[in-house]
């Protein structure tokens, strides 16, 4: 056997014994039990991989190569080439020498076989005899009748590219070495070389079986589905076999492949997607799951139609697309169906494509708890809803009424206020939830805004104070300050933009898509109540107030509440509204949407319907400055505030303005609820904690007790 050498390349991959045997074996020829060398060349085709950037080194070039495969003897004289003792001794001892080396040296051969056509001769003997390799563990893997595409990838660098194509692959797959080279091979599972990611029908759990062989460094054996550079769908058989070095760690990856076509129309509606052959074919639609590292694509026409699409189109396209409780139905189709809403990521998707990326972002500590599929189903049906009470340690001194107070993230502040003798309050409080032992502790801030209340407190973009509004030592106010919470040094800045709103208090305010802060009514200094609606986006580089114009203006009102659902949908419920001559409390729905072209204020016409647990079909009574919470799907919880007669104000309504027919729904919730609830004053807390701060005795708030009503199960709940 006879060695060339190979200039310019950077390690040695087969200069020992280890790897020799390795290849060896992923050659293993039936029914031979002595194993010679097989001249291994690459011709022209190596000489692009040899000058690609992308490309490392190999271990099989030019007329021979120390690329040792196992070959039939020749029945030709002549052809079997041996070495006399001399030449071994030779062998072995540049065989040291490679393996002490960092590049690939070889002799060169000591018989010069210069005429072109026995080069081409022995390539073509190279493609008959890998053809006819089998998979010795499995029996029989490749057709020898169908010629063998071979492809090399490089396992040191990242996305292992490819090195070395043959040419039975280009001819197969359409792609020259030079379109290839340095590419992963992903390429084959997209139906045309500018397509974003691969075809629909390629399947999942076979690219994940590769990926999981890769990375482990086990071989893998399966079929999968490509693409020529044309678009015809081809099926690749394909064997994925690591080469190790000296040190036992993978150098390159060798895939030997055999391609045949696939019978799939591919423009037909109801196309079959491929699936594996399954041993009990009386409940095809329950055993969907692949053996490990196998798919054969064979289309089962008595299987629904919707079945015979991969998981991963069923997850992406079509669960994915549909409500909590609408997977919860179709989890009992089948048990594919089930199995696939069982994923974790699948249960994410379809709570972020069903309330929206902001709130499903606010849920995620609550996950690792829970689970997506519990937190949805518990968010859902309500059914671990309940009251709980809390004491928590500090002061927030002087003491206060009228004061507003929003979540940040686990944190709840706490601004301004009503204190002795009606004069307004300027200072910032900060209850961190998160501690072992919350206390209320006043933050040192900059450029604190006037003192107020009366006022509104918003969070914008996860960490942003907004204060708008209220009645100061002047009169009432229209100016909009800004705070960081999460600065080094927290800073209150003002923001001019443009014509701002007339000043007011007591209106009500509320965010859209986390950035654009909405203000609607409220009370003028003369005593007018107020129907505008104005818009301030405050992500843009200059913030300008902008009025909302509607055809239909709702009655002037304050102390209403403003909730957000279906991204830039609004709920207005309640408040002391105009009535002719008379202000009154109002139990009156009003809904906008903010895309449409020329948005305007409906009344929800809204009937009762009793519910599980329900006590009465009464729609809330009419109420002002009551609490008002946004939930999954669009739904609204309505508790609290100011109500006339003998009302609890801890009795809870839930409405989905988007139903067809909105109903109320009564909910009892067990547990201690507060006496008093009022909107300025109670706080969400990442999507599941709806916290009402304290209660109080005459004029007197104690604050150091919170009222938590719990939407979901939470692990530190008392019992």
């Amino acid at each position: 056997m006879a060695f060339w050498e190979m200039k310019g390349t950077k390690r040695a991959i087969v200069s020992s014994e280890v790897a020799r045997t390795q290849i060896s074996r992923v050659a293993e020829v039936q029914n031979r039990s002595t194993v010679t060398p097989l001249n291994f060349r690459f011709n022209s085709d190596f000489s692009t991989s040899a000058s690609n950037p992308h490309s490392k080194s190999l271990f099989f070039f030019s007329d021979t190569s120390s690329f040792v495969f196992p070959r039939t003897q020749r029945e030709s004289e002549g052809e079997t080439e041996t070495m006399s003792k001399p030449q071994e001794e030779k062998y072995e001892e540049e065989e040291e020498l490679q393996s002490s080396g960092k590049r690939l040296k070889c002799a060169k051969s000591f018989k010069e076989k210069g005429k072109e056509e026995e080069e081409e001769e022995e390539e073509e003997e190279l493609e008959r005899e890998v053809s006819l390799m089998e998979d010795t563990r499995g029996g029989l893997f490749f057709c020898p009748t169908n010629p063998t595409s071979f492809v090399v990838s490089d396992a040191l660098e990242l996305d292992f590219p490819i090195i070395y194509v043959n040419k039975v692959f280009q001819n197969f797959t359409g792609y020259q070495a030079h379109e290839v080279l340095g590419h992963n091979c992903r390429f084959l599972q997209y139906r045309d070389p500018h397509a974003q990611r691969r075809h629909p029908l390629v399947d999942p759990d076979v690219v994940s079986e590769i990926r999981r062989c890769l990375e482990e460094g086990v071989e893998f054996q399966g079929e999968l589905l490509n693409f020529r550079k044309d678009g015809t769908p081809l099926v690749n058989r394909l064997r994925l076999v690591p080469i190790h070095d000296d040190d036992g760690a993978i150098t390159h990856i060798i895939a030997i492949q055999v391609f045949s076509e696939a019978k799939i129309d591919l423009n037909h509606v109801s196309y079959p997607v491929f699936k594996e052959t399954c041993n009990q074919l009386s409940d095809q639609s329950a055993n969907y799951s692949l053996p490990r590292g196998q798919s054969t694509f064979t289309g089962h026409p008595e299987i629904c139609g919707i079945l015979q699409l991969s998981d991963e189109v069923l997850a992406h396209n079509i669960l994915s697309r549909l409500t909590p409780r609408d997977v919860a139905s179709i989890a009992s189709v089948c048990r594919r169906i089930r199995q696939l809403t069982k994923n974790e990521h699948v249960r994410k998707m379809v709570c972020q494509n069903a309330w929206g990326r902001e709130f499903t972002g606010a849920l995620e500590l609550m996950t690792k708890k829970l689970g997506w599929g519990r937190l949805a189903r518990e968010l859902t049906t309500l059914e671990a809803v309940r009251w709980r009470k809390l004491t928590v340690g500090g002061a927030v001194e002087p003491s206060r009424c009228n004061f507003s107070a929003c979540a940040v993230g686990n944190r709840l502040v706490l601004f301004g206020g009503e204190g002795v003798n009606m004069q307004p309050m300027d200072d910032t409080f900060v209850l961190n939830l998160d501690a072992a032992n919350p206390e209320w502790q006043r933050i040192s801030v900059k450029s604190s805004p006037p003192g107020r209340w009366g006022h509104t407190l918003s969070c914008l973009n996860g960490s942003w104070l907004v204060v708008f509004g209220g009645c100061g030592r002047q009169g009432l106010l229209n100016d909009v300050f800004v705070l960081d919470l999460d600065a080094k040094q927290p800073t209150w800045k003002e923001v001019s933009g443009g014509t701002p709103p007339l000043p007011r208090s007591w209106h009500s305010s509320c965010t859209i898509e986390g950035s654009k802060l909405v203000v609607s009514g409220g009370c003028t200094d003369a005593g007018v109540l107020l129907s505008d609606t104005y818009m301030l986006d405050l992500t843009t580089d200059k913030p300008m107030w902008r009025e909302i114009p509607t055809s239909c203006a709702t009655p002037s009102r304050l102390g209403h509440s403003l909730s957000v659902y279906d991204r830039t949908k609004i709920l207005m419920f309640g408040g002391l509204a105009s009535s002719g001559h008379l202000r009154l409390r109002s139990g009156e729905a009003y809904t906008i949407d903010l895309e449409d072209e020329e948005p305007q204020w409906r009344q929800l016409e809204c009937s009762a319907l009793t519910g599980i647990g329900s006590q009465s079909s009464d729609v809330p009574p009419p109420r002002l400055d009551h609490v008002a919470v946004s939930m999954p799907c669009g739904r609204i919880l309505i508790f609290g505030g100011s109500i006339a007669g003998l009302h609890s104000p801890s009795q809870l309504f839930l409405l989905d303005p988007a139903e067809e027919k909105p109903s109320w729904r009564i909910l009892n919730v067990p547990g201690q609820p507060p006496k008093f609830a009022w909107g300025h004053s109670t706080c969400v807390v990442g999507g599941t904690r709806v916290l009402v701060l304290g209660g109080h005795t005459g004029e007197e708030w104690i604050l150091n007790e919170l009222h938590e009503l719990c939407l979901a199960s939470r692990q530190d709940s008392e019992p």
